[in-house]
């Protein structure tokens, strides 16, 4: 069992975040890495900008992933033993390339309401100051900050939203070796800075497991059971994957994705990449 201790979820409540926390063997995400750049020369473009989100549906490693005992029994102690999954999310950063990630909050473009759920961030390479890891601004998930949407080259985010102000001496990095993962909240202000080392920096982002009574307020998402119960329905079911790239899992990982892309540009006239 990997259910959080008192210590750990104090941290969680207190500060926004907790890791590192050991989930897969080396081996198991030197895998999950084969695979994503398998799918990635078989279907050129397939995963690439808007198409990283839930890669889950057409790969079963992922898939595994996403509901492995040990992540459920951490995202249980948080939320509660009914859990769903709402969608993933690749950061690949590739060597010398000029993605970043601007400082922002989760929870102001997602649209999942109530708060009643949790980030897990699964390095599928070793995260590293180097390599562009995650940074957290601790104590920051208390309020919904003012967002700037910039629109910027290279933001590996939908709007550019950024939180500006943001205090460089109060910000921890988030360092995982591959196979560890961290835990964040929805309204913790984080971001992360290009990768300057020689090799791919990537993180499987399940973006989120939330508890059945969260409701999607800006659109539509299907989801998975991955524990418990669903009393309330909010949301439509969807199955998981058996084979890698199955037709018609990219059919419906196709049209998560747009139901994806209308609730990230809900009520913005202009469009980014991602």
């Amino acid at each position: 069992m990997t259910y959080l201790s008192s210590n750990q979820l104090k941290q969680y409540n207190d500060e926004g975040y907790i890791a590192p926390i050991n989930i897969l063997s080396t081996e198991e995400a030197t895998e999950a890495r084969k695979e994503i750049e398998l799918i990635e020369k078989k279907i050129p473009n397939e995963i690439d900008k808007k198409g990283r989100y839930n890669v889950h549906l057409i790969s079963p490693k992922l898939d595994a992933i996403v509901h492995n005992s040990k992540i459920l029994d951490t995202i249980e102690s948080i939320i509660g033993k009914n859990i769903l999954v709402c969608g993933t999310t690749l950061f690949i950063k590739n060597p010398k390339e000029e993605g970043f990630v601007s400082y922002h909050q989760d929870a102001k473009y997602i649209g999942l309401e109530p708060h009643n759920w949790v980030t897990a961030w699964v390095a599928i390479t070793d995260s590293y100051e180097e390599n562009g890891c995650m940074k957290m601004w601790p104590k920051s998930h208390l309020e919904i900050r003012d967002h700037n949407e910039k629109f910027n080259e290279g933001n590996l985010l939908t709007r550019g939203q950024t939180v500006e102000g943001v205090p460089v001496s109060e910000l921890k990095s988030v360092e995982l070796k591959a196979g560890q993962m961290s835990l964040h909240h929805p309204r913790i202000v984080h971001g992360s800075s290009i990768n300057n080392s020689n090799d791919r920096r990537i993180g499987f982002v399940i973006q989120s497991y939330i508890g059945t009574n969260v409701k999607q307020i800006l659109g539509k998402n299907s989801v998975q059971v991955a524990r418990g119960i669903d009393h309330y329905n909010y949301h439509k079911k969807i199955n998981r994957p058996i084979s890698l790239i199955d037709q018609n899992d990219i059919k419906i990982k196709k049209a998560e994705n747009d139901n994806l892309h209308n609730i990230f540009y809900k009520g913005s006239e202009k469009k980014g990449s991602y």
